[in-house]
């Protein structure tokens, strides 16, 4: 057998990706009224984003540790690597590490830095390379490499879910009282960040659009455009993006999933970028 991959749901790989590739998925928690939904297991308010009373919470160790376990047996011993959501914007990571340590060197554990497609990426990179028969090392190898190489973005069209939630992070200082804002912003090593200060939403994605083009340039990339209850404004940054970055195949558009959605609000778009080790 070998290397299983597992994953967390804010990964948010689309369901035919997770099976093709035998990725595992832990979901993350939506705590709404007293209720624990499991984020891609339970059903979640079509609206969650628009809710006020409600939070998120990691996976939790007992969840991991199962989860590690199963893989661990389905690999007939040749190892597990997980892939979580940036230790900087969840506890996940923290609470995978403290599951895996139960399994000694059997079972690694990478920080993706990121969110969204940006974990899904390495997590794909990963099981990749379980599938050619990469030892253990090799596996979290490509993790580890697909996480120096992604870039993530993301257009918000108001800020209160991000103040509310307090993933704003350092970025309130800058922000101050001027919720009219359409900032972009950037996952920059775990961290999310003011990558530009602009006045206008249209203007934040052409923005957003124009990073990615930076980042990619004339090599191949592998893209994620996420949205949440905004499937319109997705589909024309992917058409944006495919005539701007003809060598890279089309983007991969998905809702944003629950646990992510809330703290961003309705409207958002963000893009994930995945640069093909061979042209970097």
């Amino acid at each position: 057998m070998s290397v299983v991959v597992v994953t967390d749901s804010s990964a948010c790989l689309p369901v035919e990706l997770r099976e093709h590739w035998g990725i595992r998925t832990v979901p993350l928690h939506i705590l709404l009224d007293g209720a624990d939904l499991r984020d891609g297991v339970d059903e979640v308010p079509a609206d969650i984003y628009a809710r006020e009373r409600v939070t998120t919470s990691g996976a939790g160790p007992e969840e991991l540790t199962e989860a590690y376990r199963n893989a661990l047996a389905h690999s007939a011993g040749s190892g597990v690597l997980a892939v979580h959501i940036s230790s900087a914007l969840s506890g996940t990571f923290g609470t995978a590490q403290q599951a895996a340590s139960e399994f000694g060197p059997a079972v690694r554990v990478i920080d993706s830095r990121s969110a969204a497609m940006g974990t899904g990426f390495a997590a794909l990179a990963a099981a990749r390379a379980a599938a050619v028969g990469s030892d253990l090392q090799g596996v979290a190898a490509a993790a580890e490499a697909a996480v120096q190489r992604g870039h993530a973005y993301m257009v918000v069209q108001r800020l209160d879910n991000l103040r509310r939630s307090g993933r704003i992070g350092s970025a309130a200082a800058w922000l101050g009282t001027a919720l009219s804002l359409k900032p972009l912003l950037a996952i920059d090593d775990g961290k999310l960040v003011l990558a530009q200060r602009i006045r206008t939403v249209g203007k934040a994605v052409t923005a957003m659009i124009d990073r990615v083009h930076d980042v990619v340039g004339d090599r191949s990339a592998a893209l994620a455009v996420h949205h949440v209850a905004n499937p319109q404004g997705a589909r024309d940054v992917a058409d944006a993006l495919a005539q701007r970055l003809p060598v890279c195949a089309p983007a991969v558009i998905t809702d944003l999933c629950p646990t992510l959605a809330l703290h961003v609000g309705a409207g958002a778009v963000a893009v994930c970028v995945d640069v093909d080790p061979g042209n970097s």
